[in-house]
């Protein structure tokens, strides 16, 4: 099931300047109510609001795989500006990968280098009806962000620095919603609520509200959580910090399917 981006409103605070996905401000409301929450968190076709960001190799037909090129101590993502650069790192990547590739091309915008590999699987065990498929391997333009020195597995602290302009509420958002989509969460637990953004004289913020489900054991009921995972960029630096705070929680479960709070 994919919410509307209606739902955007319920979601801002009570204080604060809210902005739906066309950058227009929309009316702050309270929090979803605990059934929405758990509606979206136990639905398995429910990821994110349909507004959401969508990748540019989304629409790829059959399987695919998106992958970045980082450091060697695999704690953040490695950016340049030269081509030559970001294949010649790719290529000494591509060697250490358990599936290697054969190249295929060169793709870029202006937030990434991507090296397009066909991926043979015809050696792996198991029934596979399709033993290719692409691989996106990228590598980040600096001109668009600089990741040196993000801890990966944080979820508070520094986040990169952004370096293109105009700083605009949609890069935040974009950069936030992008790098969601390849946290260390398990696939299970991302589920976004919604999303929005937030502006201030001196950052600009972008707000990914989530929902956690744990199980606390056989026989009990399951652990739901609501977070904020909260990006925000310094206008003057384009620095960009996150900051996960957790907003409140209750127990649920599926009784015959379908979520219940449990009193």
């Amino acid at each position: 099931m994919k919410t509307s981006s209606a739902f955007c409103a319920l979601l801002c605070l009570a204080a604060g300047a809210c902005r739906a996905p066309d950058g227009s401000e929309i009316e702050a409301a309270n929090y979803l109510a605990d059934e929405e929450v758990m509606q979206r968190a136990y639905d398995v076709n429910y990821s994110a609001p349909d507004y959401f960001y969508v990748d540019e190799r989304a629409d790829t037909p059959g399987s695919f795989t998106i992958y970045h090129v980082k450091d060697e101590s695999v704690s953040y993502e490695l950016c340049t500006d030269s081509d030559a650069e970001a294949l010649d790192w790719e290529a000494d990547d591509n060697v250490n990968r358990a599936i290697n590739g054969i190249f295929v091309e060169l793709h870029q915008n202006e937030r990434y280098f991507e090296i397009v590999r066909e991926l043979d699987y015809s050696g792996s065990i198991g029934n596979i009806t399709d033993p290719t498929s692409p691989g996106f391997s990228r590598v980040f333009k600096c001109s668009y962000v600089n990741r040196d020195g993000v801890d990966r597995t944080l979820r508070n602290g520094y986040a990169g620095t952004l370096n293109i302009r105009p700083l605009t509420s949609a890069v935040i958002r974009d950069y936030a919603e992008y790098l969601w989509q390849f946290t260390f969460f398990w696939p299970a637990q991302k589920t976004v609520l919604e999303t929005y953004s937030e502006e201030t004289p001196e950052s600009l913020r972008h707000t990914l509200r989530l929902a956690f489900v744990t199980s606390q054991g056989f026989g009990r009921c399951d652990l739901v959580e609501v977070v904020d995972w909260v990006f925000a960029v310094d206008r003057s630096t384009g620095e960009v910090s996150k900051e996960f705070n957790l907003l409140y929680g209750f127990e649920a479960e599926l009784v015959n399917g379908a979520p219940r709070r449990c009193d």
